[in-house]
């Protein structure tokens, strides 16, 4: 997703009328769309209906005050990731702290220069637009890990079905050692059949969406089953 600077839409919340004024005309000097509202609520209400790309957020507002106006907007699971950036006559090293661990990513005091703040809204621009990439890799990976599983997977499992049934029915013929080979391409098939199962657990771990089923193993069967799969390698 590469977004151009007149495609960017940055929403600036203050109740001085001069505050939004200033920054509206210089912002889209810049070339950015700027929506500037003076009461915390409209802000909410519009950026439910078209989030910004970033936010410019007042504190001492009447009716509701940015650190909360921050809160709501981080609870909302289409809004969470807009970068705020507080700009505020408070320069308390508590009011500093209170806007970060509500979820700012930045803060500037006032009275500001302009050349700073277009700074600081530059770097975090880019800041999500490298986020909104790493996403689009990361969900082309696990779609690129659930394909490959799901392919390895069915012959993986046909091999390993066949190989007992063959085993069963050839039981009689066998030696002692065509029966353990058979065995062995059974384990060795199930083991990688894990390992596909592994892979499409990391992709469900990352999607937030895996299920645990806790159960006991006996380890020793386990590593004995490691060790006749390697013995041959060995």
């Amino acid at each position: 997703m590469d977004k151009t600077v007149e495609n960017t839409t940055i929403m600036v919340v203050d109740d001085t009328p001069a505050n939004l004024k200033l920054l509206q005309q210089m912002l889209q000097a810049k070339g950015y769309l700027v929506l500037t509202f003076p009461r915390g609520a409209r802000a909410l209400n519009a950026a439910a209906r078209n989030p910004p790309d970033l936010i410019l957020l007042d504190i001492n507002m009447p009716e509701m005050n940015g650190f909360e106006v921050c809160e709501r907007l981080k609870a909302d699971d289409a809004l969470k990731e807009i970068p705020v950036i507080f700009i505020s006559a408070l320069d308390e090293t508590a009011d500093k702290i209170k806007a970060f661990a509500v979820g700012g990513v930045d803060y500037v005091t006032k009275p500001f220069q302009f050349e700073e703040v277009n700074a600081r809204v530059e770097t975090h621009l880019r800041l999500r637009q490298q986020q909104l990439e790493l996403k689009a890799l990361n969900e082309l990976k696990d779609h690129f890990l659930g394909m490959a599983a799901h392919d390895l997977r069915n012959p993986l499992s046909g091999i390993m079905g066949y190989s007992e049934l063959l085993a069963i029915q050839l039981a009689p013929l066998l030696t002692e050692r065509q029966a353990k080979f058979f065995d062995l391409i059974f384990t060795s098939s199930k083991f990688m059949v894990g390992l596909i199962n592994d892979l499409l657990d990391i992709s469900a771990i990352e999607s937030g969406h895996l299920t645990l089923e806790r159960q006991p193993v006996d380890i020793t069967l386990t590593i004995m089953r490691s060790l006749e799969i390697n013995r041959v390698l060995a």
